[in-house]
């Protein structure tokens, strides 16, 4: 998905949007408090278009995520609104186990309640010959549940093992005290233990974006995320247009090193930038602009010719440029300035 695609140089991010699609941790919200600006500017354009947030995080139940946004100020908010990776487990887990059977799990509340909703028996013992294993996040999971994942992942699946289900495998996970280890870290040890991978449910895989846009009945939706590898691939790998907001886990150095498979289509600083015209890039000859900002490619060499009034234009700028030349990061010598760091972040 390229740059700055689908859109005129005036308009913004939500112009021709139909639902918005927000991620949470790191975009609406650090452990239990809101993000700067993130309530207001949801609000503001809640009042035109439809409201949906996605969460990989598997350790609390649709209506508990609901409450806390109503509490954060996201008043009109309900369970529906909310989409997470232990409903897309279950959906993946009802195609390889029927009803009614046994399953482990490890994670908290969220999870159990989705697989209890859906006719499983839950267990957190080996000892109970579960169908399958199940794992999501939750803050007090530790060494005895992943032990127990990894006693009934013993065998093989292809040699009549059960299946693995992650509800997501993100490395990290916002906190208001910073960056906290994430479910994949400790999906991560069970396979270290096991020689096995798990079926992922959550971003950056397809089924929980097919299942927000499907709920919601939309035809133009915009996803936001604060991650390259999970919310930005996963929505450029359904198809729908992203904005990555700087107020989370990814910095600026990683917008310019990202991929081809994880590129978002707009980069803001904060989340009253959606609501801002969204400037457009122009190129001429070998520079690259962004509102005032202007980079020049010489060779391996990334210039700034002009920092502009903006630092999120000389972002822009940069990621534009660089990937333009289907060049990988490591290729160039950057100054320290592009990627230079006064977004705000947990």
């Amino acid at each position: 998905m390229a740059l700055f695609s689908r859109r005129r140089a005036a308009s913004t991010p939500l112009d021709g949007v139909d639902a918005v699609l927000a991620d949470l941790d790191g975009v609406v919200y650090a452990g239990a408090g809101a993000l700067p600006y993130a309530v207001a500017s949801l609000n503001h354009a809640g009042e035109t278009r439809r409201l949906g947030y996605i969460t990989n995080n598997a350790s609390r139940r649709d209506e508990t995520v609901a409450a806390h946004l109503r509490e954060l100020g996201l008043a009109a908010t309900r369970a529906e609104d909310v989409v997470t990776s232990p409903q897309a487990a279950v959906r993946l887990l009802q195609e390889r186990v029927p009803e009614g059977a046994t399953v482990l799990v490890v994670g908290g509340d969220g999870l159990v309640f989705e697989l209890e909703k859906a006719g499983y028996t839950v267990t957190r013992s080996a000892d109970d010959a579960p169908a399958a294993v199940v794992q999501g996040f939750a803050p007090d999971v530790g060494w005895s549940q992943l032990a127990e994942a990894a006693y009934a992942l013993a065998l093989p699946e292809d040699e009549g093992g059960i299946p693995w289900i992650a509800t997501n495998t993100d490395w990290t996970i916002p906190q208001a005290r910073g960056i906290a280890p994430g479910n994949g870290t400790l999906v991560s040890a069970v396979h270290t233990a096991v020689g096995r991978l798990a079926v992922v449910a959550g971003k950056p895989e397809r089924p929980i974006f097919d299942e927000a846009v499907n709920r919601f009945g939309a035809r133009h939706p915009l996803f936001i995320g604060d991650r390259l590898d999970t919310d930005i691939a996963g929505a450029q790998a359904a198809g729908i247009d992203s904005v990555l907001v700087l107020t989370g886990v990814d910095r600026p150095k990683h917008v310019l090193a990202a991929p081809t498979t994880s590129r978002p289509t707009y980069i803001v600083g904060d989340l009253r930038e959606l609501h801002e015209p969204y400037p457009e890039t122009r190129v001429d000859g070998d520079v690259t602009t962004v509102g005032d900002a202007s980079v020049r490619i010489d060779g391996p060499d990334v210039q700034i010719v002009s920092t502009g009034d903006r630092p999120i234009d000389l972002v822009r700028a940069g990621a534009a440029a660089i990937w333009a030349t289907g060049r990988a990061i490591y290729g160039f010598r950057v100054p320290e300035r592009l990627y230079a760091d006064p977004f705000h972040r947990p």
